[in-house]
């Protein structure tokens, strides 16, 4: 029920985006476009370093060819911003190369504030994605955190196990 509702909501937010873009010409929704752009490119960069300090010996073998009998847990977990910024990224070099081709067309530019609210709801959709696949890329960190905080507990007891504390009294 609530990816339902998530999606109802989502869906609610683009087509009034693309209905309330309609008059937002594309001169000025191109900088956020480009914007977009950018922010994919800084995710895919930022995960891309994640996944080579996190797994430089299975980035090693997946270049090699070798085998790994120990696959990576939560390999999937970072490998997924970086596929999402990649396609995010082509949506955006895509349209930064066929809008100017469309605009050549009499029937685009008879019917330009539609395909306005059209340009504008694709850039509320990739935004809202870009913006999901941030909050994906934060889980590499996060795993790092947890994973330290759970080596110096593990830590902490085996040190109260080997040099446990003699109360004087």
């Amino acid at each position: 029920m609530k990816k339902i509702m998530a999606w109802g909501g989502i869906i609610t937010i683009i087509i009034f985006s693309a209905w309330f873009g309609r008059h937002v010409p594309f001169s000025k929704q191109w900088p956020l476009f480009e914007a977009l752009r950018v922010t994919a490119a800084i995710i895919f960069a930022v995960v891309g370093a994640w996944f080579a300090i996190i797994y430089p010996e299975r980035l090693k073998k997946a270049f090699r060819g070798g085998i790994d009998g120990d696959p990576a847990v939560g390999i999937h977990r970072l490998f997924t911003p970086i596929v999402h910024s990649t396609a995010i990224l082509s949506v955006v070099l895509l349209i930064g190369i066929t809008a100017p081709l469309l605009k050549q067309f009499d029937i685009i530019m008879e019917h330009k504030t539609l395909f306005r609210g059209v340009s504008y709801g694709l850039l509320v959709s990739l935004t809202l994605w870009q913006l999901v696949t941030v909050i994906y890329s934060l889980l590499g960190p996060d795993m790092v955190k947890s994973f330290t905080l759970k080596q110096e507990k593990s830590q902490k007891a085996a040190n109260s196990i080997l040099h446990p504390k003699v109360k004087k009294k």
